[in-house]
C-alpha cells in the first residue's frame, strides 16, 4: 500500500497544523483567515464550488490538484492533508483519486461531501473486452474496471462532469452542503446554484441541438473519459486505452483500433491536449484520419481551449460537430 506511507506522515504534520488552530464561529479561519474555507479535490469540482459562492463574502476554495497534474495520481501534501482536517467543507469523489479517498477517511469524514453518491455513477464492470486487451470494450463501450499504477476507479466511470445534467446535481449537492454549513448565507448559495444549473441546461441543449443528426456516432478517443458524454448525446465510444490516462494500449490493441476505424470509416479521432497525441497520430497515419482534440476537463491549463469549463466544453462540442460531421 505506497501510498499509505505519506498519509502517515501527513497525519502526523496534521496534529501541528490543528495546533496551530484557527479561531471558532462560522468557519475554521481556512486560507488567508476566511470565514469559510472549502477544499475540493480536483478542477470540476473547484469550479462548481466557486459557482455556489459566488459573491459570498468571507469564503475561500482550494483545490488539491494543481493544473496540469493528472489528477488520478495526486498525492498529498502534509499541508493539504491540514487543510482536510480543517476545513469546514471537503468536496470529492470518490473512486477518482486514491490519496484523497484516504485522507477524507482519516481527517474529514464528519465534514466532506462525496459527489460520486449523488451522480448517478454508470458501473462498466460489464464491459470489458475478453480479448487480449481486456481493458476495453470491443463493441465500443468505454469503461472498465482497472488498476494501472495505483488508480483504482472500480467499476465507476468518474468523469461524470462531462454529462451537464449530472454535474448540476453534483452542484446542487454542493449548494446544499453549503447551506447547511452556514445558514446564514444559504439563501445565496442555493440561488447561485440555480443560475449556474441554468447555465448547465443551455449547455446541455446546444449539445443536444448540434449532435442531434451527425454522419457518424463512432467516437474514437486516446482515453476513454468521455463515457458519459457520449452516452447522453447518443454516440458510442471507443478507446485507444483504457479510463486510466497513462494505460498503454498493446500492439494487438492498436491494430484493432485501426481495422474498426477504417471498416467504420470513422473520419476523425480525438487526441487529448493533456496527453499529446502520439497514439492518435499513428493510427491516423494509418487509415487517413484526422486528429482533432477533445479535453476531458480535469484540469484547466495554457493548453485549454478556454478558461473554464463552460468554455472548454464548448470548445469540445465544436471538435465533436466538425469531426462528427454534424450538421
Amino acid at each position: 500500500m505506497p501510498r499509505l506511507l505519506p498519509l502517515t506522515a501527513a497525519a502526523a504534520a496534521t496534529a501541528l497544523l490543528a495546533a496551530c488552530g484557527s479561531s471558532s464561529g462560522a468557519g475554521s479561519g481556512g486560507e488567508d483567515g476566511a470565514r469559510l474555507h472549502i477544499v475540493t479535490a480536483f478542477y470540476p469540482l473547484e469550479f462548481a464550488t466557486q459557482q455556489v459562492v459566488d459573491g459570498v463574502s468571507g469564503v475561500s476554495v482550494e483545490t488539491l490538484a494543481s493544473p496540469g497534474v493528472d489528477a488520478h495520481d495526486l498525492e498529498l501534501t502534509p499541508r493539504q492533508v491540514g487543510s482536510l482536517s480543517t476545513a469546514d467543507l471537503v468536496v470529492y469523489s470518490s473512486g477518482m483519486q486514491t490519496a484523497v479517498d484516504a485522507a477524507v477517511a482519516d481527517q474529514a469524514g464528519d465534514h466532506s461531501l462525496d459527489t460520486s453518491s449523488v451522480v448517478d455513477l454508470v458501473d462498466r464492470s460489464g464491459e470489458e473486452s475478453e480479448g487480449e486487451h481486456d481493458e476495453h470494450d470491443h463493441e465500443g463501450d468505454e469503461h472498465e474496471s482497472d488498476d494501472h499504477e495505483g488508480h483504482d476507479h472500480g467499476p465507476l466511470d468518474p468523469h461524470f462532469w462531462l454529462d451537464p445534467q449530472r454535474y448540476a446535481a453534483a452542484t446542487d449537492a454542493i449548494a446544499e452542503d453549503l447551506a447547511a454549513a452556514d445558514p446564514d448565507h444559504a439563501e445565496a448559495y442555493l440561488a447561485n446554484a440555480e443560475a449556474f444549473t441554468t447555465e448547465l441546461a443551455e449547455l446541455d441543449t446546444e449539445f443536444t441541438e448540434t449532435l442531434a443528426s451527425c454522419e457518424q456516432d463512432t467516437l474514437v478517443t486516446t482515453h476513454e473519459a468521455f463515457g458519459y458524454l457520449a452516452d447522453r448525446y447518443g454516440l458510442h465510444q471507443i478507446g485507444i486505452t483504457g479510463i486510466s490516462p497513462d494505460a498503454e494500449a498493446s500492439p494487438a490493441r492498436m491494430a484493432e483500433i485501426t481495422r474498426e476505424v477504417a471498416d467504420l470509416k470513422v473520419p476523425t479521432i480525438y487526441a487529448e491536449s493533456s496527453l499529446g497525441g502520439d497514439l492518435a497520430e499513428v493510427i491516423a497515419d494509418e487509415t487517413g484520419t484526422e486528429v482533432l482534440v477533445l479535453d476531458p476537463i480535469e484540469s484547466i491549463t495554457g493548453d485549454s481551449a478556454g478558461g473554464d469549463y463552460l468554455e472548454v466544453m464548448r470548445a469540445n462540442l465544436e471538435a465533436l460537430r466538425q469531426g462528427q460531421g454534424c450538421s
